[in-house]
């Protein structure tokens, strides 16, 4: 057989996937001419379709010292170097191959695909186009060009271009998949979904088709059947970091935290770990696991030194240093957002009603909701236009219809792109623009990024400084906040407490102490936070206390049965017997304020202070005995205590706190009389007056708007 023959059988064989026997005529045809290009050439091709890419390269590169100007050979040895990850050498082979062949789409395309994996964008987008302009129908260069307009920020155009490649590709998996990942970011679960859907069906086994399905529906609130899609990944692929990761999130939403942790720990393990550190931070919190916590938050300045985007909500739960708190909302905002859109605001060239909007994701049963209601109501309607934004689903609830009922006019945002959002604020011509969600679940900086409104300030979600440039103020008061440096933001401190509160609730009727599982006698302790703000420090003192105090007990809030087990294994290792240990169960709102009248002092958290938690207690007539901590999260106790005419009970020191607790416990009439001023602070104190706090608030707003607009 001569030479030609065998190099057209081998093609053929080659085309049809039968390799072993090409590479075998390939091979015959080269022992009689090593110097057959098209044999070593097209071996070298077969061998990078086979995944043998540095065989490949020196085939490849044995046909180019043949024929040194093919620009196939330089094309097909350029995309082995970028599948080896190296990418100078990749392009100058694209660029040569363009030399001996300008303006040819595939080159263009390819080189553009690795100016992208560089982070050069714009040159990359440059290339696309290019391409594109010759080869007006490659869907492939299409759909890598709605890729780098993703990377660009530029979500609309990133759409039209994947919808071009899907008309003229109908089955383009990657075209469904890289379209849904889009509408992720546009926050239109709903549809990515749909897209996904799409893609798996064309590609059942690719596994970030299945990631990318779990976490729509994970945006869709639907927990359990994104544990499905992350489980069917690992079962495709088990060390894969970002499903274990994600699985891990899926899991803490279910409060299954145990089942996160561990998967965390698996992502951990895995290459490439997807940043799996934060999440295994809040799961070890949540367990009141406090030996991982403490390996965890000894690492933790290490790796946001690095770089890596940690919430800066599981942050607070670790540390109180705020400066590390900046650092590391500020390395969040850096990589969430490494090129901001051009701003939206302009300033209003008329005057009359200071238009006003407040955007939350937790528009209904969250605290957030039920802090602000009356203050909305409040508001002063003959100077401001009041508008919500609620980009949350609706849960039905009769927080959200009050709230909802509260603005002049409520924008349902759930699910609609950013920049829509941003758009019709900026339609609106809105002043001043509240962000009540900060770095917390379901945050708003996509929206706000845009500057819809000339004064973007942040307030009440997030206890500590956003690091955006795109917001102007942080809404505080001298205690929780006295140190501008920690902040990003400028402080506008409130003359009173920061903290609103709504005091038309009411206040049911309490139970027995028998009906709340408390005993008939003895003094009660109480702290009815979250189990991730209890810390080992703090707890070793709650125990300390009951130690000294005959009789007494430790009112909880329920937890899960791991927390709950680590707890209680924490106070027998101090000699606490388990049923001094007592865990609230869930409870009506009027009926959880009104058993708080069977406490006998509340204590207070660190490095994460109790917030709305404290103000119900102080509502309901128990006193608060706090730590004034080293952060915004940590002073809130003293904020509160203080606006409400009690600073007696801020403390300084862990020493204090324990000392003043002790006394107190062993001062019936001294306690009591704390217990008559709190009750008789309830008609004139200042964080119990919220038509006071809606004047200062406004006032606020004034002077902000003042200052953007001269």
């Amino acid at each position: 057989m001569n030479r030609n023959a065998l190099n057209e059988q081998a093609v053929a064989l080659h085309r049809s996937g039968q390799w072993a026997q090409a590479e075998s005529l390939y091979l015959q045809a080269l022992a009689e001419n090593p110097r057959d290009f098209s044999a070593r050439h097209l071996l070298g091709v077969m061998k990078a379709q086979s995944g043998r890419m540095d065989e490949a390269l020196a085939d490849i590169s044995l046909a180019l010292e043949i024929e040194p100007d093919d620009p196939e050979a330089l094309l097909n040895r350029a995309n082995v170097l970028k599948v080896l990850n190296r990418p100078q050498e990749a392009l100058a082979g694209f660029e040569r191959a363009l030399t001996l062949k300008p303006g040819w789409p595939q080159a263009e395309n390819n080189r553009a695909t690795v100016l992208q994996a560089l982070g050069r964008f714009e040159d990359a987008l440059a290339g696309y186009d290019r391409a594109l302009a010759a080869a007006p129908d490659y869907a492939e260069a299409l759909n890598n060009r709605g890729s780098v307009l993703q990377d660009l920020g530029r979500p609309a155009e990133a759409l039209a271009a994947y919808d071009q490649a899907l008309r003229l590709a109908p089955k383009f998996a990657a075209a469904f998949n890289n379209r849904g990942s889009v509408l992720l970011e546009l926050k239109r679960f709903a549809d990515a979904l749909f897209c996904f859907d799409r893609a798996r069906a064309l590609r059942p086994d690719d596994a970030e088709i299945l990631n990318n399905r779990g976490n729509a529906l994970q945006g869709l609130m639907r927990y359990d059947e994104a544990l499905a899609a992350y489980d069917s990944v690992l079962a495709l692929k088990p060390d894969y970091a970002e499903a274990l990761n994600n699985r891990g999130e899926a899991l803490q939403q279910l409060k299954r935290h145990e089942e996160a942790l561990a998967s965390y720990d698996r992502a951990l393990a895995a290459p490439g770990h997807a940043h799996a550190f934060g999440g295994a931070a809040m799961a070890a919190l949540n367990l009141c696991d406090w030996k991982r916590s403490a390996q965890i938050g000894a690492q933790m300045k290490s790796h946001i030194a690095e770089g890596e985007p940690i919430s800066p909500w599981v942050l607070l739960g670790h540390s109180g240093d705020e400066m590390l708190q900046r650092q590391c909302a500020a390395a969040v905002i850096r990589r969430r957002f490494p090129a901001l859109p051009p701003p939206l605001a302009f300033a209003r060239t008329h005057r009359g009603k200071i238009r006003l909007a407040y955007i939350s994701s937790d528009v209904g049963h969250h605290p957030v909701a039920t802090q602000i209601v009356q203050l909305i109501e409040s508001h002063d309607r003959a100077r401001f236009d009041v508008i919500g934004v609620g980009t949350n689903q609706d849960d039905g609830s009769p927080q959200r219809r009050r709230l909802v009922a509260a603005y002049d006019r409520f924008i349902d945002a759930h699910q609609v792109a950013p920049l829509s959002v941003a758009e019709q604020l900026r339609g609106l011509e809105v002043d001043v623009l509240v962000d009540l969600n900060g770095h917390t679940r379901g945050d708003n900086f996509d929206i706000l990024a845009h500057r819809p409104a000339p004064v973007q300030a942040t307030w009440l979600g997030y206890a500590g400084t956003t690091a955006a440039p795109f917001i102007d103020y942080v809404i505080a008061d001298r205690i929780v906040a006295p140190d501008a440096q920690a902040f990003s933001e400028k402080i506008v401190a409130l003359p009173d407490s920061y903290f609103p509160v709504d005091t038309t609730r009411t206040i049911g009727k309490s139970p027995t102490r028998a009906q709340a599982g408390l005993p008939p006698d003895g003094f009660v302790f109480c702290s009815f936070n979250n189990n991730w703000k209890l810390t080992e420090p703090v707890f070793a003192i709650w125990m300390r206390l009951l130690n000294s105090v005959p009789g007494s007990v430790l009112w909880l809030k329920q937890t899960g049965e791991t927390a709950k087990a680590n707890l209680l294994q924490a106070a027998a290792d101090q000699g606490v017997a388990p049923h001094r240990l007592i865990f609230a169960g869930p409870a009506a709102l009027d009926v959880h304020l009104a058993r708080h009248q069977l406490a006998d002092l509340f204590l207070d958290t660190l490095p994460y202070n109790a917030h709305a938690t404290a103000c119900d207690a102080l509502w309901a007539g128990l006193p608060v005995l706090t730590l004034r901590g080293t952060a915004f999260a940590g002073r809130v106790g003293a904020s509160l205590l203080t606006a409400v005419g009690l600073p007696e009970l801020i403390t300084e020191t862990q020493e204090d706190y324990e000392a003043l607790a002790l006394a107190l416990a062993q001062d019936r009439a001294r306690l009591s009389a704390l217990r008559e001023k709190l009750a008789a602070s309830r008609a004139t104190a200042p964080l119990f007056d919220t038509v006071r706090f809606a004047r200062n608030l406004e006032a606020a707003y004034a002077q902000m708007l003042a200052a953007a607009v001269k």
